[in-house]
């Protein structure tokens, strides 16, 4: 996995590299290691001299150079200098986190917004069931990203649920929208007959209002007659 600056969710792929390939190392990284160190006279803590490490101060370093290594070779060049002066892997994770997670509250904004999309969605009337389902799924992610997860069981009950609701419009909108075509059309067909009669388009020998009006007075003269 490879990460640009843009979509931190990207850090979920490198938590699936770390855990499937080097758990131990993704415990550097989440809990941090503690780097040899010795105490001076005066009682200040000051880094080890290499030429003093025994076997377990090389292991430990060799754990954190290793944790750094997979995270440099997961960025590029722009992020690189961001935490380039990192003396641990966990500083250089932690330092990622706050620039493109920003601090705990703005997270908790950040996870307000997305959970206010997710409760709110619904699928547009002009998208397909794959471009529904796909940014329903970015809108997961980003919430998975900022530690925030549904179950399975939360999110198939979820999606069903509006599909099913816009399945639901669709048709009754639709028949709606149909008995208007079919009016439309049977108007248009009306527009294409002539009558035999009057030799007008737009209606039938039987709807001629000139024979209605010749047939009136031919009837009256009959009763007049009469």
């Amino acid at each position: 996995p490879f990460f640009d600056g843009n979509n931190y969710s990207h850090k979920g792929k490198i938590d699936n590299l770390y855990t499937s390939l080097y758990y131990n190392l993704w415990d550097v990284i989440i809990d941090g290691l503690n780097l040899p160190t010795i105490r001076s006279e005066n009682g200040d803590v000051l880094p080890k001299p290499r030429n003093t490490y025994d076997d377990n101060d090389r292991r430990r370093i060799q754990m954190n150079a290793k944790s750094k290594h997979i995270i440099i070779c997961a960025i590029n060049s722009s992020e690189f200098n961001r935490v380039s002066s990192c003396n641990s892997a966990k500083e250089m994770w932690d330092r990622l986190e706050v620039t493109y997670e920003g601090t705990n509250q703005v997270k908790d904004a950040k996870i307000s917004m997305l959970v206010h999309e997710y409760e709110l969605f619904s699928m547009n009337e002009d998208e397909d069931i794959k471009s529904m389902f796909i940014r329903f799924t970015n809108i997961i992610n980003a919430l998975q990203s900022l530690d925030k997860t549904y179950s399975n069981s939360e999110l198939v009950r979820k999606i069903l649920r509006k599909f099913k609701k816009f399945l639901a419009n669709k048709k009754k909108f639709g028949g709606k929208s149909s008995k208007k075509f079919h009016q439309k059309g049977e108007s248009s067909k009306k527009e294409e007959v002539a009558c035999y009669e009057c030799n007008k388009p737009g209606h039938y020998k039987s709807d001629c209002p000139q024979l209605k009006k010749k047939e009136f007075i031919k009837k009256k003269k009959a009763i007049v007659a009469t």
